[in-house]
């Protein structure tokens, strides 16, 4: 059975009660908050560090970053998990302040984030088609080797090959992010 309690203890009661929640909701809030800026912190801190040829590379979200220089470069894999090419490809300074035109079936993530976002290296990059072959739209231009020019083909082979200015990037659909990494290592000098 209920006690019976008077209008003035009921009153004290239900001040009580709005107390008791308003101080817990106050508390929930307020490590919801710490809570968060605790996760955001953890999620930036880094996961991994690895030493390759005297270049300390950190891996924070999901990626592996490297200061060279005045530049940071991000990359899916480290250069331990890459192909070492052994063909001659441009470095970096024939890169630098100049338009760089790309061919590609979506897999230019690596060189926009390496050569354009990040750090600038290009004037602009722009999609474009290769003089002679098939040109997947009719708005890109036409340009030939005498431009920055990567050209990121699917294959069943993996092939590195620099002609003139453009530089050839086949592979498998699945290994075609670690076979540019390994060139953009190529590039910036580390592989």
């Amino acid at each position: 059975m209920r006690k019976i309690l008077s209008k003035k203890d009921s009153e004290k009661k239900a001040k009580r009660n709005q107390l008791i929640l308003g101080v817990a909701l106050v508390l929930v809030m307020f490590s919801s908050v710490i809570g968060y800026s605790l996760m955001g912190n953890e999620s930036q801190g880094i996961e991994a560090s690895l030493i390759y040829d005297g270049i300390k590379f950190t891996k924070t979200s999901g990626l592996w970053n490297v200061n060279m220089g005045d530049f940071k470069f991000s990359f899916t894999y480290n250069p331990k998990e890459t192909v070492s090419i052994s063909s001659e490809i441009n470095l970096l300074k024939s890169y630098s302040g100049k338009p760089l035109y790309i061919s590609s079936g979506g897999q230019e993530s690596e060189i926009y984030r390496n050569l354009v976002y990040n750090n600038q290296i290009v004037q602009r990059v722009q999609y474009a088609c290769l003089e002679g072959e098939k040109c997947i739209s009719e708005e890109y231009p036409i340009k030939t080797c005498e431009n920055n020019f990567i050209i990121i083909k699917e294959s069943e082979t993996t092939e590195i090959k620099q002609e003139q200015n453009c530089l050839f990037i086949s592979g498998k659909e699945e290994e075609l992010v670690k076979i540019v990494d390994s060139v953009l290592y190529k590039i910036i000098g580390i592989q």
